[in-house]
């Protein structure tokens, strides 16, 4: 699975739920000290990717045998499949996925100031979420991270 981008394989994740939740909490905080909008928006979104990667990282398994899926899924695909009481959340971050792709572009009309704000808070709540749904507190992340 990558980190970074949209697209996944189901497969073991090669950094522990941990390090992936601690990477998402400094995105956050990354997110939070840029005025750039679209900046501010790729940021928090890709934190929020991060901490589905961390709850992949825990109950996702290879597919195996003859039927293995070749194709590449997106990491919310997956994480409705594997956590299916974060289904909408999963949906809600798969929906912005463009427009994070667009503010990532560069495109100066692609986030508005609002929208950026607004997924930033969305983004914070589902980390805070994630952790508490994977036995993790996230302050200590953040120290033993930094």
């Amino acid at each position: 699975m990558t980190i970074s981008g949209e697209r996944s394989v189901l497969a073991p994740v090669s950094l522990p739920a941990g390090t992936l939740l601690a990477l998402a909490r400094r995105g956050l905080v990354e997110a939070m000290s840029t005025d750039r909008p679209g900046e501010r928006y790729a940021t928090a979104h890709l934190a929020a990717l991060r901490a589905a990667a961390a709850v992949l990282a825990c109950r996702a398994r290879p597919a195996a045998g003859p039927g293995r899926r070749s194709r590449p899924t997106s990491a919310w695909v997956l994480l409705a499949a594997v956590a299916p009481e974060l289904g909408e959340w999963a949906a809600f971050f798969a929906a912005g996925a463009r427009k994070r792709a667009a503010a990532e572009a560069g495109l100066p009309s692609a986030v508005t100031p609002r929208e950026a704000d607004d997924l930033l808070r969305d983004a914070e709540t589902f980390l805070s979420v994630i952790e508490t749904t994977l036995g993790f507190d996230g302050h200590q992340l953040l120290l033993a991270s930094g």
